[in-house]
């Protein structure tokens, strides 16, 4: 039985360390896209027949990192409340 609060104060000790993981890798891009912005030239390339700015490549990619980011994030937080839960939420079989 004493082991049990230990545990709590673990995951959520855990959540924490993951919140702040997050907002530190979304902070990672938002540096890392700055950086692309500023010391990328303004050269033009042509995309499907249309010129597009260079720089908008590498800030799609890191866009869609951070967006798989985020969505895994989202998915942790639903299977730790899934855990949490008793499976008595609307929804749930």
């Amino acid at each position: 039985m004493g082991d049990e609060p230990g545990k709590r104060e673990g995951l959520v000790g855990a959540k924490s360390g993951l919140e702040q993981r997050f907002h530190l890798a979304m902070a990672l891009y938002a540096v890392l896209a700055a950086l692309v912005w500023f010391t990328m030239d303004e050269g033009k390339v042509l995309v499907q027949g249309r010129p597009m700015d260079i720089r908008l490549l590498p800030l799609i990619v890191i866009g869609g990192l951070a967006l798989r980011t985020v969505i895994a994030h989202q998915a942790e937080k639903i299977r730790r409340d899934g855990e949490k839960g008793d499976g008595s939420r609307p929804g749930s079989l």
